[in-house]
């Protein structure tokens, strides 16, 4: 996981790592047995299958229209970009062999890398960056989130408002085929880390010139930049990646990958027990299973992650904040984490999670609360008083609807039972629940941006890149993409404030001289922003999960995407058990 990447709630997809306070990289290389000698099994074994737990099947493989996890980390495989995120989750060049910006902030400069070519073997030049970025910002593509990722590009408001036709010789210039300048509007802190989001990659423009949005049909043809090319796409069944011969990186030792669609995430895990997969999710009930499993196949990491319910301003009563305070209040989110999810999430009432720069360990929950147990009794008193400002009793109030996806997860269901009958309690109202396939869920939030259909919804969020900017402006900023609470954009009798607090985000962006009053800046808005219930946070996620042994220096970042050129140390030991990949080596 608004804009950017979505995920349902409590289910990522493996691997993950994050420790302490500093992202870096894990590598799972199979802990096996000392007295067998594990060696690179045969070329024909070379296989992994990895799934899409939760998930019907993608919702797009087109950069500019990405708004879920799922999406990136198969563009994550078959598209490049001048830089991206590595193992420990800083920005590296990727296309650029180099990059600087001039003495006045404004001016990025990358110089491309020799030999760069499609995976058609046509050459990359400095052209086709510019087209891609260019082509993801125009009207015409309609992306959910490009303009607000690159937001302080000079001119992109001209060219979304239509008063320019294009930013190719504007902000965007190719003076030469490997120099790349991008001009900004002004100083931002983040601006790099923003470049390596996804409506950035490369794509070709002849693709796209031949076949239009359907391009992406068609990537076995041309197109592809990354370590792999899509060789199969069976909608709603599986995607299967083969090695991009003309990629310039370290080429992957895999000699294919499979991603399986199963909408039933829970079933992942015992397709895992008959070795049908490489990696499953764990349903709770069977963690103690899972843990007891030889050769280290269980891992637990810490996630950039957050699971939160959304109250949407523009929707009635939830305009009032007493109304919000009182949602919040009323839930248990330590027999949430505790109970339900058996200690596999963290309670939390941080819209910034643990382990990101900027993290506020002093934060408060609204009402001034420094736990996350229930207060029903003050939830109670503040829904009372929201009810009688709002001119409604619990008779008149609009009827509350919850719109979910719980993607076939038993602990999902169990977790909004739990927080459905906790709502009844303390509150004395019922809550209706829609429970939609994730797709659905991804595409009505991303399209509810000053809109009202949408009542309240939960879903969880990943971090982009590891700026506190991704968890607060990105998504409660003035017209930001992600806004689809409407944050400072109702008519609300606190909007004033709310529009103070994202006038102070603005400030925290562009602080540029002084790192350490710029996390204070975000600091101060988070813990106005919780106070006002912009999220409802729930959980800091964790990912609880099972490899196979044979499965080796598998490493994924702390956003859950496989940095590209670790794909040329990753391959099948000859350690057991490991997933039967005979009807895949065809």
């Amino acid at each position: 996981m608004q804009s950017g990447k979505k995920f349902a709630t409590k289910l990522l997809p493996t691997v993950f790592c994050l420790l302490s306070l500093l992202i870096v990289a894990c590598g799972n290389t199979g802990n096996n047995s000392p007295t067998a000698q594990i060696t690179k099994a045969s070329e024909d074994k070379q296989i992994l299958v990895r799934p899409y737990p939760g998930l019907a099947d993608l919702r797009t493989l087109d950069p500019p229209q990405t708004t879920d996890l799922y999406s990136a980390q198969s563009e994550y495989m078959i598209y490049a970009n001048l830089v991206i995120l590595g193992d420990k989750g800083e920005v590296v060049d990727m296309l650029a062999a180099s990059h600087n910006v001039s003495s006045d902030g404004l001016t990025w400069t990358f110089t491309l890398r020799d030999g760069l070519k499609f995976s058609d073997g046509t050459p990359i030049t400095s052209q086709d960056v510019v087209y891609s970025i260019d082509r993801s910002l125009q009207p015409a593509t309609k992306s959910p989130n490009a303009s607000y990722y690159m937001a302080r590009l000079k001119d992109v408001d001209k060219l979304v408002t239509n008063k320019v036709k294009t930013l190719i010789g504007d902000s965007l210039l190719a003076p030469d085929a490997k120099t790349v300048k991008i001009i900004t509007d002004k100083k931002v802190a983040y601006f790099l880390d923003a470049l390596t989001y996804q409506t950035n990659f490369l794509v070709e423009k002849k693709m796209i010139d031949k076949y239009g949005s359907k391009f992406t049909d068609h990537l076995l043809e041309g197109g592809c930049s990354g370590p792999w090319i899509v060789s199969n796409y069976v909608r709603g069944k599986e995607i299967d990646f083969i090695p991009n011969p003309n990629y310039f990186g370290k080429k992957p030792l895999l000699k294919k990958v499979v991603r399986p669609f199963y909408k039933e995430a829970d079933t992942t895990y015992s397709a895992y027990q008959v070795n049908q997969l490489d990696s499953a999710t764990i349903p709770t009930p069977k963690l103690n299973e899972a843990k007891a499993l030889p050769n280290n196949q269980y891992h637990k990491d810490l996630a950039l992650a957050i699971g939160y319910y959304t109250l949407n301003y523009l929707s009635k009563p939830f305009d009032n904040i007493k109304i919000r305070q009182a949602f919040d209040l009323a839930l248990d989110k330590d027999a949430i984490a505790n109970n339900v999810y058996k200690g596999t999430v963290l309670a939390t009432n941080h819209i910034v999670p643990q382990g990101m720069p900027g993290y506020f360990p002093d934060l408060k929950r609204a009402g001034s609360v420094t736990d996350t147990k229930a207060h029903p009794d003050l939830a109670k008193q503040l829904f009372e008083q929201g009810l009688k400002e709002e001119g409604f009793t619990r008779q008149t109030m609009p009827p509350i609807v919850m719109t979910v996806s719980t993607v076939g997860s038993a602990d999902a269901r169990n977790s909004l039972a739990a927080e459905q009958q906790m709502w009844q309690t303390a509150l004395g109202i019922s809550i209706k629940v829609d429970d939609i396939d994730f797709n659905k869920l991804d595409e009505e939030v991303t399209n509810n941006a000053g809109s009202s259909k949408l009542m309240a919804w939960s879903i969880a969020w990943i971090a982009d890149y590891p700026d506190p900017q991704n968890f607060t402006s990105i998504q409660f900023g003035n017209n930001a993409a992600n806004n689809k609470s409407n944050y400072g954009q109702n008519h609300a009798t606190d909007v004033d404030l709310q529009v103070a607090t994202q006038q102070l985000l603005e400030q925290a962006d562009a602080n540029t001289s002084n790192p350490t009053a710029r996390l204070q800046q975000y600091n101060k808005a988070e813990q106005q922003l919780v106070d006002d219930v912009a999220w409802l946070p729930m959980f800091q996620q964790t990912t609880e999960y099972v490899m196979k042994p044979c499965v080796t220096n598998y490493m994924s970042n702390a956003f859950n995407l496989v940095s590209p050129d670790d794909w040329g140390s990753i391959y099948i030991s000859t350690a057991t058990p490991c997933a039967d990949t005979t009807n895949y080596n065809k």
